[in-house]
């Protein structure tokens, strides 16, 4: 319970900062929502990423990921991660956060951590480092970088590795990792190509992978 209300505290603490500056003049530019889905020879795979700042509060953001993986054998879900998150903003590109994280077999956890972005019209860099505040803690890092050079007046080069590692503190073993990777053109929002999800589970790192097409949508 005293972790639940760490978070809570915190939250309203920078929500109290946050609302006590002045309102900028000019809408602030917020990156677009991002929804992706691979379909591969193991199953399904989506994934959405929602990182948003208020207009009327610049400093203070949502930041969010969904992604889930099926199986065409089972037709189930097999593995699904949730996270939702209210952020601050220190200085540039560097934001603190703090929120929940839901993942199979342990439940919904509340969760703090920091965020790091840097973008341009080419570069995409983002860090997420994280940590549960729970008594069975899981560190976790995920790093994203993606390269989208123009390749004439309509189409661009696309490509991403995303990567997650996550590792049980209190006991020290690997939980859970993967690396997503993606080659493709975009075309005014949609980005198209093909991609691959390499999953590892437990200490044991027992692989799951799915190889197949992708396609992508910025939602505006």
């Amino acid at each position: 319970m005293k972790y639940y209300l760490l978070v809570i505290s915190l939250t309203c603490m920078l929500s109290l900062n946050s609302f006590a500056q002045q309102a900028p003049p000019n809408p602030i530019p917020n990156p677009p929502v991002n929804m992706e889905m691979l379909v591969g020879d193991r199953g399904l795979s989506y994934q959405a990423i929602i990182n948003k700042k208020f207009q009327s509060v610049p400093r203070l953001g949502v930041f969010s990921v969904m992604n889930f993986q099926t199986d065409w054998k089972s037709s189930q879900m097999n593995d699904y991660m949730i996270q939702g998150n209210l952020t601050f903003n220190l200085i540039k590109g560097l934001d603190i956060s703090s929120g929940f994280i839901w993942v199979p077999f342990q439940g919904i956890r509340p969760s703090a951590g920091i965020m790091y972005t840097y973008a341009n019209r080419e570069w995409l860099l983002v860090a997420n480092p994280r940590v549960d505040l729970h008594k069975k803690t899981n560190g976790e890092i995920l790093a994203l970088v993606e390269y989208k050079p123009q390749l004439n007046e309509k189409l661009k080069l696309y490509t991403r590795a995303q990567a997650l590692y996550t590792q049980n503190l209190p006991d020290d073993y690997h939980a859970r990792s993967y690396v997503m990777l993606r080659a493709g053109v975009t075309f005014k929002d949609v980005t198209f190509g093909v991609g691959g999800n390499l999953d590892y589970y437990g200490p044991q790192k027992m692989r799951d992978h799915n190889i197949g097409g992708f396609v992508n949508f910025n939602l505006f």
